[in-house]
Formats: structure tokens, C-alpha cells, sequence
């Protein structure tokens, strides 16, 4: 693959033929006044802008975070493992650079309401943290089935004063909050921001986020050449929307670095019952933009399903779809269970509680060190904290709680 980086989006805000604006007429305006005022706050630090975001992440959310070097898991692989500790981020996520960085861009450009939608939850408080932070008012759309299964995270952003509404309708998760989002962005887009959680949408959504989350991947870079002298071998991460992934890789695509997009296989893909958009998926048009969804022979989306969810998503951003049929990241998957397992053994090696999200990436690298050697350099992306997974995996195990 030729030179990638900067060169992506185009000027049509295409990812080759992926991305795009496939919105309704009545939201081009919100999409075109988003884009102009991300080149005047981002990409020309009007208002010295990125002064004050990077001094957001370093002093509420606590950049850099560690690249911890996991001794006893490193003896169970076989190969040397880093752990990008996104889980020790303010709020226990990643999500919350993206969070930051568009809340702050929403209040340059005069807007005093966000919306957002969440699966895991992890985004919602995010999103809920910075309106509480910088003064905006939030409301959050939640998947019903997501409301039960992450009650806790519920509870967090109704305490920073996030009004939650449950949407009941289609799959009751993730895919039907983004829909309910969208409707409540095209009756008020006059005075609101719809603060999109993942690497997906209309242009520019792809791009900003990726841009809010890079942050990783520089700080990865930065660390490993700073304890090892050189890059990593290979970078492992989760992928539902693919904002931690786009995040970690980006800074490595021109490098000779192989990488690792690890979907949820669920119950497994021959059963249909997965979120394994690029493993299993056909090429189609979702929440604005050409992607790889699933979706059936007359082009309906399928619903997805994963244990996790933060991946119980119906699609894939529009520049990890690129970057799959370039061949520049290799898109796998495993299963809820071998994702369970992987949960399990970080506790017990390293003390670490993994988001189920982030383990399904533990649970890839467990099968891929088999290839590698003890000299060898991996990182996973250890893109949240698992107690609010706990009691998902307590159930799953067949423990009460």
C-alpha cells in the first residue's frame, strides 16, 4: 500500500468508495456547517483550539495513559505484551477524547444541546461528562436491551444530568438508538450537536473522530520507542463502530506494523447471531455512509448480536472498510465465549479488568501469539474497564451476584 496517512478522506469526504453523506436533505445543512466549522476550530486552530483540547486530556482526562509492559501474560503468550491502558482514561474509556473534542467544537459553534446514542454506555457517560464539564445540555438515546444490560452506566449519566430516553423499538439496541439520534438531529438541528460515538456516519463524523481518537496511536508510538527502541510488531484492537481501532492504528499504517481489527463473532458466524461486519458482511449504506453491514439478499439490515454491546453493531466505519480491502488491517473475529475466557485471564494474570469489548481483542491475541516469538512486540488497545461488564460475565459464567 502506498503512502496512506492524510491522504483519506477525500475532498467528497470518501474513504475510495466508502463514506460519503447519504443524509435527508433536511440535515445537509447541519452536516455542511459541522464540516466548516471542524476546518476552522481542528484543522486551523481557530481560537487556539487544540491548545485547549490537548489541555483537556492532559488535565481532566489524564493523557497520556500508560503503555504497561503485562509481565506474567507476556510468560503465558510467549511474546512481549503491551497494554495501551485506555481503561485508566477519566471514566474508564477511550471514549471520552472523542467526547471531549466534539462537545468542545459543539460550543465554539454556538450550540447549547447534544444528543448522543450508546451501547455499552461507556460513550453516554463520556458524552455526559463533557456537557456536564463545559455547560451543554445532554440527552442520551439508549437501545432498551442496552439500558437493562448496562444499568450502571445508566445511573452515572443520569448523576452528571444526562436525561436517558430507552428506545423500544427494532433490536432495542445500539442500531435504534443511533436512528432515534438521528430523528430528535433533524427536528433540532438549530440549536443541537449530535455527538456520534464511533468512526462512522456522514462525512465528516469519520474523520473528526478518528482525528478526537489518533491521540492513541501517537501515544503508543511515542511509548514503545521509549521502552523497546522500536515499533511494535503487531497492534490488536476491538472493532464495533471502530473508534478505538481507527485510533490505535492510524499512526502505524505506513509503518511495517501488522494490525489487527478483532470483531465479535457472538455465537458464532455460522449461526448469524455475530457483529462481524467485515468478516461476514456485504458492502451497503447505514446511518449516512457506505460501509460494511449486515444485511440480508434485499439489502435489509440484519440485526447484530455480540455478548459485548459496546460490538452489537450492524456495521463498520467507512475507513476500516477501506483499509480492509486495501489489505492494510486483517479483519478477524472471536466468539463470546473465547472472549469470555480472555476476560478471565487478564483478571487472574495481571488484576486487570477488561471491558468485554476490549477482551475480545485479548481473546485474538491469545491465538495470534502462537505465531509469534519471545522477542517479538504485540499491543492490545485495552480500550475500557470491565465493571460494567461484571455482571454480564457473572451471568454469562452462571454466578450469582
Amino acid at each position: 500500500m502506498k503512502r496512506y496517512k492524510d491522504k483519506y478522506p477525500d475532498e467528497n469526504g470518501k474513504f475510495g468508495i466508502y463514506g460519503g453523506k447519504f443524509v435527508p436533505e433536511t440535515l445537509m445543512p447541519a452536516i455542511t456547517e459541522l464540516e466548516e466549522a471542524f476546518k476552522r476550530f481542528w484543522i486551523n486552530n481557530e481560537g487556539n483550539f487544540r491548545e485547549e483540547y490537548f489541555a483537556l486530556l492532559r488535565d481532566y482526562v489524564g493523557r497520556p495513559t500508560p503503555l504497561y509492559y503485562a509481565e506474567r501474560l507476556s510468560e503465558e503468550l510467549g511474546c512481549k505484551v503491551y497494554l495501551k491502558r485506555e481503561d485508566l482514561a477519566h471514566l474508564g474509556a477511550h471514549k471520552i477524547n472523542n467526547a471531549l473534542g466534539q462537545a468542545l467544537l459543539a460550543k465554539k459553534m454556538g450550540k447549547t444541546r447534544v444528543i448522543a446514542e450508546t451501547g455499552a454506555g461507556q460513550h453516554g457517560v463520556a458524552t455526559a461528562a463533557a456537557c456536564a464539564k463545559l455547560g451543554l445540555e445532554c440527552v442520551i438515546y439508549m437501545g432498551a436491551k442496552d439500558v437493562e444490560r448496562q444499568k450502571l452506566n445508566v445511573f452515572r449519566m443520569e448523576l452528571m444530568g444526562a436525561k436517558v430516553i430507552p428506545v423500544f423499538g427494532g433490536s432495542q439496541t445500539l442500531k435504534d438508538a443511533v436512528n432515534e439520534a438521528l430523528r430528535d438531529w433533524t427536528t433540532n438541528v438549530r440549536n443541537t450537536h449530535y455527538l456520534l460515538g464511533s468512526a462512522l456516519g456522514p462525512h465528516p463524523y469519520p474523520m473528526m473522530v478518528r482525528e478526537f481518537q489518533r491521540v492513541i496511536g501517537k501515544e503508543i508510538k511515542e511509548q514503545i520507542l521509549e521502552k523497546e527502541g522500536r515499533l511494535p510488531d503487531v497492534i490488536v484492537a476491538c472493532v464495533g463502530g471502530g473508534s478505538n481501532a481507527i485510533g490505535a492504528f492510524y499512526e502505524f499504517l505506513d509503518d511495517d506494523v501488522e494490525l489487527y481489527a478483532v470483531e465479535a463473532g457472538g455465537k458464532g458466524i455460522e449461526t448469524g447471531m455475530h457483529g462481524a461486519s467485515l468478516c461476514a458482511g456485504e458492502i451497503g449504506v447505514l446511518h449516512g455512509a457506505k460501509i460494511y453491514v449486515k444485511e440480508d439478499e434485499f439489502g435489509q439490515i440484519e440485526e447484530s448480536y455480540s455478548i459485548s454491546a459496546g460490538l452489537d453493531y450492524p456495521g463498520v466505519g467507512p475507513e476500516l472498510s477501506f483499509l480492509k480491502d486495501e489489505g492494510r488491517i486483517k479483519a478477524v473475529y472471536v466468539t463470546d465465549d473465547e472472549a469470555l475466557e480472555a476476560f478471565q485471564l487478564l483478571c487472574r494474570l495481571e488484576g486487570i479488568l477488561p471491558a468485554l469489548e476490549s477482551s475480545h481483542a485479548l481473546a485474538y491475541a491469545v491465538k495470534l501469539a502462537d505465531k509469534l516469538d519471545k522477542d517479538d512486540i504485540m499491543v492490545i488497545n485495552l480500550s475500557g474497564r470491565g465493571d460494567k461488564d461484571v455482571q454480564t460475565v457473572a451471568k454469562a459464567l452462571g454466578r450469582e451476584i
